[in-house]
């Protein structure tokens, strides 16, 4: 009996492509994939083999994301990559350590991305909440702002970050309110920063809705013309946000994961991604590369056996467009982590919107 061998080899890719999910950085996610694939095949595949990416749309929903992972799996795909909410992140992260389908994370942050146990199926590249979030509240400190407030809605992802803030303020003088945006409308909300006497307000809610209504709100409140408006979870980074808020949008940090300069070969996917997306690339566009980086050499190494490419992420060690990669344990996260991506805050420049400003580094 004669076994086919597949013509290709396959990687899962979960990318949020449709609404509610955030639909830009999902296409920023699926460009760097593709970018990635495409030049990994210009080199020869993997063995020979061209490459191929299995896409499916989460939609920022966990059930369709562990639907498409069984399915994935089933199709027969070497390993599983993707995805930037958190929360759908996990659902599909739980799935494949149940499954035995190595997963490489792309963006999402939540710490326990497995939450009962450690694993070892699935690696992760973006950084953990706990340390970006951290960063961000040193930047808050230095800059002079004890006094937080925070718009918040009900999620795991949102209410992780209020308790990173609150444990790191806390000790150094530092209060965190809570106003739920469930109850409160924009302008009852503008209220209450001005009741508490906030010094800053940070934007922990869903793009477009309710964070630009929010922040129009804010801006167009003589009373709180001193307040910092923050995001530290990106949304100012994607050109809608620009396109949506206009000048209002400008001067609110945000968290992003880029070095100061990028090296040559990240300099180079650079200017491809820009070309690709007509747009500047978001570090979630690098995000997505350097994950079909990190898997391309893995099967490479280890070939598609999924145990042995599991098995082989404390021995990757891959040049990435953002500096090495090289994964190992660390204490509170249940997966293997990239020690550490680098991080920055950062806002758009309000004398040239286009432009991000390096405001803070750790």
């Amino acid at each position: 009996m004669i076994t086919q061998v597949p013509r290709t080899v396959q990687i899962g890719a979960l990318v949020p492509l449709t609404r509610p999910g955030w639909v830009e950085a999902g296409r920023h996610l699926l460009a760097g994939l593709e970018l990635a694939v495409r030049e990994v095949n210009d080199g020869g595949g993997i063995g020979g083999r061209p490459l191929e990416l299995v896409v499916r749309d989460t939609a920022a929903d966990p059930e369709k994301a562990a639907a498409a992972v069984d399915e994935l799996a089933g199709m027969g795909v070497a390993a599983l990559a993707g995805e930037y909410h958190s929360v759908v992140a996990r659902a599909a992260a739980t799935r494949a350590d149940a499954l035995g389908l190595p997963y490489l994370c792309s963006s999402a942050v939540l710490d326990a991305l497995t939450p009962e146990h450690r694993t070892d199926w699935v690696a992760r590249l973006s950084l953990p909440q706990s340390r970006g979030w951290r960063i961000y509240a040193d930047f808050l400190l230095a800059a002079g702002h004890r006094r937080i407030a925070v718009a918040t809605q009900p999620s795991v992802y949102w209410a992780s970050g209020i308790r990173i803030l609150r444990d790191h303020l806390a000790p150094r003088g530092g209060t965190v309110l809570e106003l739920d945006t469930r109850t409160l409308s924009p302008t009852a909300l503008c209220d209450e920063l001005v009741d508490n006497r906030a010094a800053a307000l940070l934007l922990l809610v869903g793009h477009p809705e309710p964070a630009v209504p929010i922040v129009q709100a804010v801006r167009s409140d003589p009373r709180l013309a001193e307040i910092l408006l923050g995001a530290p979870a990106g949304q100012p980074e994607f050109a809608e946000w620009a396109t949506l808020l206009g000048d209002d949008g400008t001067g609110i940090p945000f968290l992003r994961y880029l070095p100061d300069r990028l090296s040559p070969l990240g300099a180079r996917v650079e200017a491809a991604l820009r070309e690709r997306l007509s747009d500047t690339p978001s570090f979630v566009a690098y995000e997505g590369y350097d994950t079909v980086a990190v898997l391309a050499d893995a099967l490479r190494t280890q070939g598609t056996d999924r145990a042995r490419i599991a098995e082989s992420w404390p021995r990757i060690s891959v040049e990435g467009t953002r500096g090495p990669i090289r994964f190992s344990r660390t204490p509170g996260i249940s997966v293997w982590q990239w020690t550490w991506p680098p991080v920055q805050v950062v806002d758009r420049d309000p004398a040239e919107p286009g432009r991000l400003r390096i405001l803070h580094t750790g």
